[in-house]
């Protein structure tokens, strides 16, 4: 079910942004992502892939995230040999949540518009 909230800051957002509320989970592909991150300036590595790949399988098994704190901590938890959260921002420049989210085809968490909770603007 669509958060209301999460619909209506939709509409003061950049078109991409907005879209990262509006998401259909089955009709994402990795071509639909690659395209997606063309736009934004950034070129879709293994590593990218596998942290995309990560969320769509973590929102599979755990479903929304109450909050983007949780969702960078278990990313921060699970990538912590590469480097955690300073890993996690080299790849994804706007925000693993955000960012990490929008390409994945997933709703982004509650508060993913505070810069200190994974997400930059």
């Amino acid at each position: 079910m669509m958060d209301i909230n999460k619909l209506v800051m939709a509409e003061t957002l950049a078109p991409c942004d907005a879209d990262a509320y509006l998401n259909d989970l089955d009709t994402w592909s990795e071509d639909s992502a690659r395209d997606q991150a063309q736009r934004e300036g950034i070129e879709l590595s293994e590593a990218h892939l596998d942290v995309i790949c990560y969320l769509r399988d973590h929102f599979a098994e755990c479903g929304p995230q109450s909050s983007a704190r949780d969702l960078l901590r278990a990313m921060e938890q699970a990538y912590v040999e590469q480097g955690g959260r300073k890993y996690l921002y080299r790849l994804f420049p706007r925000g693993p949540v955000t960012q990490g989210c929008r390409l994945a085809g997933i709703p982004t968490p509650a508060g993913n518009a505070d810069p200190s909770f994974g997400s930059v603007h």
